[in-house]
């Protein structure tokens, strides 16, 4: 299982739970700050899906400050919202859950172990955020009540597409941030294998949406008889507005890929395939090399803000903030 592999790569990089992690400066970062981004939105995630499996919250031990943190950053709350175990699952989708929900958790454990003591405790984290955010993506209006995403099986297929994408796309992004130091330590090899574990899930989220679209003799993303395809397709509408420095169309095969200049879409919408030889799009990136897309530090921040404006610090999942150097929006 992953939570395994995760075990092994901390032990590969010879991290401990009492020792800080080594920083190593690159320009005006550290190596510990780029890890500490990403345990930022592991600490989101990990929520999210423990919710959904248990209707619990992370203990705290997963969340609090380690010991021998001198950093200025302080533990969080979670606004529960309607979090909570997600209803009317069967046992097979129970255990969906409950295997991602523990693979996030063991992506908390891992950084929090390769970070030591200079780990950040949580931020305060939003789960009601799923309802204004859906407002905003057109799926409800505001006189309707909020989106949520525990309600049902697909309502939370929606909740994990929220993420997935993004997560995958953060990883990709922030790989370049590591230093040589870093890499040669394994910290690159590490956020790798943390990569392709969100893109299975982001796969599973994309497939088990447009099987369960064809079960229900959808013909297209929007049609009535499975709505949830076309639901997930105005989230990522969304999120490429909310993807600062976008300038292409959403499956032109031109998206971002985390080379220089590439600042195109990196949203690619879900089909409904009607024919063996259709496309379904269950895997988001750039159609002409399939090379998985990349996402900035600033444009994952925009997303999980839920604003485009550039300066933006917090809001949406983040009421006051990533606990991060890369808090606030320069681009």
């Amino acid at each position: 299982m992953v939570g395994a592999g995760a075990v092994a790569a901390a032990t590969a990089v010879g991290c401990s739970t009492s020792s800080p992690m080594a920083s190593t400066p690159s320009g005006t970062y550290s190596d510990a700050d780029v890890l500490n981004f990403a345990l930022n939105l592991e600490y989101l995630e990990a929520q999210f899906y423990v919710y959904a499996a248990t209707g619990k919250a992370l203990p705290s031990s997963m969340t609090s400050a380690p010991t021998g943190y001198t950093g200025s950053y302080t533990q969080g709350t979670v606004t529960v919202g309607s979090a909570a175990l997600v209803a009317g699952t069967s046992t097979g989708q129970a255990d969906i859950i409950n295997e991602i929900a523990y693979e996030e958790q063991q992506h908390v454990t891992f950084l929090r172990t390769a970070l030591g003591s200079a780990a950040v405790p949580m931020p305060s984290i939003d789960l009601s955020f799923f309802g204004p955010l859906a407002i905003a993506a057109g799926i409800f209006t505001s006189s309707q009540p909020a989106f949520n995403p525990f309600a049902s099986f697909d309502a939370f297929l929606i909740g994990a597409f929220i993420f997935e994408d993004v997560g995958v796309t953060a990883y990709a992004g922030a790989a370049p941030l590591i230093s040589a130091a870093g890499v040669a330590a394994g910290y690159l090899t590490a956020a790798a294998g943390i990569l392709a574990v969100e893109a299975y899930h982001a796969g599973y989220i994309r497939t088990a949406l447009t099987a369960r679209a064809i079960a229900a003799g959808a013909t297209s993303p929007t049609s009535s008889a499975y709505p949830y395809v076309g639901i997930a397709n105005q989230v990522g509408a969304l999120r490429a507005t909310l993807t600062v420095g976008n300038s292409g169309t959403p499956g032109t095969g031109t998206g971002n890929t985390g080379v220089a200049g590439s600042s195109t879409s990196v949203e690619v919408p879900l089909n409904v395939p009607q024919s063996t030889t259709a496309a379904s799009a269950i895997v988001a990136a750039d159609s002409s090399r399939a090379i998985g897309f990349a996402r900035t530090v600033n444009q994952v921040a925009h997303i999980v803000y839920g604003s485009p404006t550039v300066g933006v610090a917090k809001g949406g999942f983040y009421p006051n903030g990533l606990n991060s150097i890369f808090a606030t929006t320069t681009a």
